[in-house]
């Protein structure tokens, strides 16, 4: 039931897509939390939920929901 991802196994343009959009997700989840327990406070941005958490949220969510559509598509095909 559970699938091992590997991070440098590649076939298609598509797998391609899907790896550099994980990348992201990690990148944005990365800042989400380096933003939320303050660690951007010398650059002016305050610790918490601030607009930085919740623009990584919602572009973590958007790619989420964009994965998920995709692989819906996928399964009907």
């Amino acid at each position: 039931m559970y699938k091992t991802i590997y991070l440098f196994e590649i076939t298609s343009w598509q797998q391609i897509m899907v790896k550099i959009l994980e990348m992201i997700g990690l990148v944005l989840v990365a800042i989400m939390s380096l933003g939320f327990v303050g660690l951007f406070e010398s650059y002016g941005i305050k610790n918490g939920t601030s607009e930085l958490f919740w623009g990584c949220a919602g572009a973590t969510l958007l790619i989420i929901i964009y994965r998920k559509m995709k692989k819906k598509q996928e399964d009907q095909e």
